[in-house]
């Protein structure tokens, strides 16, 4: 008698995650200024073994892998994986890129010394799966750490306002800023963690004006391009909600900036 493979509930959804993270690429101009505050923050040096999750265009692994960590990334979407490797390839590092879910991570338990996440594992629809895995392949006395967008912040707010205006998402899926509150991250790390400790740090955007940055984020960030689709029938809503992107933006805007404050948070797994 066969066994049946349980069926993922948010196998459309994350269907639908792949295919609008495809064209994050350009993106990463911003993530790797964050990328060494992410491995510093992490602690990690050479000879371990780090785990990398929503890895995007590897630009976290490339720097760990510089440090002579040997590296492992992980993420849904084949085509950033594609870059990711491109990337290692020109920076002279080996490391092994898998396609893969946070959620259902393929490796054993205790394989890494060190699992980080920049912007990626926060994306999973449910917290609690993706942060048991991440645990249950960090060993004993290992370091988690990863970097998230608080919610009262001006990514977070733009989750929150991109959100009022596209399709409700499956029951069950949580708001990815929450992972930037820490009273919220230290409950979803629990007993299984100890040392937690948290930190801020700024990313800094460059863009000649809140609409260049605006329409950049609509071509390349998965949620926005989503949302701009379901809304190609109403242009009326679509122009509402550009109006107060752009005023959103105009907070945060200066000297051709826009300023993106980040949590960093860091735990050692009992």
């Amino acid at each position: 008698m066969s066994t049946a493979v349980p069926v993922d509930p948010f196998q459309s959804f994350k269907a639908a995650q792949r295919e609008g993270w495809t064209h994050f690429a350009p993106l990463e101009a911003f993530t790797t200024i964050a990328a060494p505050y992410v491995v510093r923050h992490a602690r990690v040096h050479e000879g371990q073994r780090v785990l990398d999750v929503g890895c995007g265009t590897g630009v976290v692994a490339v720097t760990a892998a510089r440090l002579g960590a040997r590296v492992t990334g992980l993420d849904l979407t084949p085509a950033l994986l594609e870059r990711a490797r491109e990337n290692a390839k020109i920076a002279g590092v080996e490391i092994e890129f898998r396609e893969g879910d946070a959620e259902n991570l393929p490796f054993a338990d205790a394989s890494f010394d060190v699992v980080v996440s920049q912007f990626g594992h926060m994306f999973a629809p449910r917290p609690d799966v993706a942060i048991g895995e991440m645990l249950r392949v960090l060993k004993s006395g290992g370091t988690i750490a990863f970097a998230t967008w608080p919610p009262e912040l001006y990514t977070g707010r733009s989750f929150a306002l991109t959100a009022r205006y596209a399709p409700a998402p499956p029951p069950g899926v949580a708001a990815p800023p929450q992972w930037g509150d820490p009273r919220i991250v230290s409950e979803r790390l629990g007993s299984a963690v100890k040392d937690i400790f948290f930190d801020r740090a700024t990313l800094f955007a460059p863009a000649l004006s809140p609409q260049h940055f605006r329409a950049m984020v609509e071509r390349t960030a998965g949620p926005l391009i989503k949302m701009v689709q379901s809304l190609a029938s109403e242009p009326a809503k679509l122009a509402a909600f550009r109006a107060e992107m752009d005023a959103l933006t105009c907070e945060y805007f200066r000297d051709n900036t826009v300023r993106q404050d980040y949590l960093l948070t860091r735990a050692t797994k009992i």
